[in-house]
């Protein structure tokens, strides 16, 4: 049985090409899953458009997300049929990804589909509302709450900016969006900012401490802008450093995390632990209220038709989510 996967190869240059592959083609692994839908995320933008180094060997399918159903498995609490989710964990990096009609993985990397929401409305959220609710739950294990101030979200009409902003706004908090596009002011309000601000709207300064003007910061973009917003977040606020989008390089000091104690806090969405990534997951519908679905997704394509998405979503041309119909 062939079917049709966005196949990434190096030879030299790093390319990708939809074609039809087998079974057999696809990574090692004990549970074979039809996928319904996948997503695309920044992360797959660079791999398979060859700007960034995101895959650890070649060829292999891009997508670090799926939702779909057991074909076949060898572990006992999988059955055929079973609707399930797999993010992250070396999906679309170090093994055979999402954008494919079938995907072959280990077991210990899928969760059964949660109940309160759908395999499409899974990819909706996908890596990127998977990252800002791990965002929100550090911040919140810390001590982030409401009264202790706005919190800023910058890269916010991108997928992970968009969830933070409404997942937030929804636990009551205020948030200020930065945003360099005034096309997305509209978006971003409804989603639930109580401000949209650009970078130069916010003034920041140079100085290692400035006025303590927001509750936390949940950033997208490191380098310079992460530098100085460090200085403006309060006491004991939380920032939860999530990307890199305007540089890796991280020139601050230490002084508002000894004189505020404010603290910087690592997120990393593609080795969170199983439970914890279960937990998180599950608690969309519950304890974390569920994402405005329509606004957030930006659009949905066909599998064949990912190819000029991939540039156009690291030049920025798309808010929210895109997701990928692989059926």
């Amino acid at each position: 049985m062939s079917f049709l996967a966005c196949r990434v190869f190096k030879d030299p240059d790093v390319r990708h090409q939809l074609l039809d592959i087998e079974i057999d083609d696809l990574s090692a692994g004990d549970t074979i899953i039809k996928v319904d839908y996948s997503s695309i995320n920044y992360k797959d933008a660079l791999a398979a458009s060859g700007r960034g180094a995101i895959m650890k060997s070649f060829p292999l399918n891009a997508g670090i997300d799926l939702a779909g159903t057991v074909v076949e498995s060898s572990n006992a609490q999988l059955s055929q049929g079973d609707r399930v989710i797999v993010n992250g964990c070396g999906l679309g990096e170090s093994f055979d990804g999402g954008l494919s009609q079938y995907a072959r993985v280990d077991s210990e990397f899928v969760m059964k589909q949660p109940q309160a929401y759908s395999g499409r409305e899974s990819m909706i959220i996908g890596t990127a509302g998977f990252t800002a609710a791990l965002a929100i739950h550090r911040m919140e294990v810390n001590g982030q709450t409401p009264d202790k101030g706005p919190i800023v979200v910058t890269g916010a009409s991108g997928g992970v900016g968009s969830f933070a902003i409404n997942l937030l706004s929804k636990k009551g908090y205020d948030t200020v969006a930065v945003t360099s596009q005034s096309s997305m002011h509209d978006y971003l309000k409804k989603l639930g900012a109580t401000e949209v601000k650009t970078l130069s709207d916010l003034a920041l300064s140079d100085k290692p401490l400035a006025k303590g003007s927001y509750g936390g910061l949940i950033d997208s973009i490191g380098g310079e802008t992460l530098s100085k917003l460090m200085a403006s977040i309060d006491l004991w606020g939380n920032i939860a450093c999530i990307g890199l989008a305007q540089s890796p390089k991280l020139q601050a000091t230490v002084i508002p995390l000894i004189l505020r104690g404010v603290s910087l806090l690592g997120v990393s969405s593609t080795n969170c632990p199983m439970d914890l990534r279960t937990q998180l997951w599950n608690q969309f519908g519950q304890d974390t209220p569920l994402p405005d679905f329509d606004s957030i997704l930006s659009k949905e394509i066909a599998l064949k038709d990912v190819s000029p998405y991939f540039d156009e979503l690291i030049d920025n041309k798309h808010r929210g989510r895109l997701i990928v119909n692989c059926q």
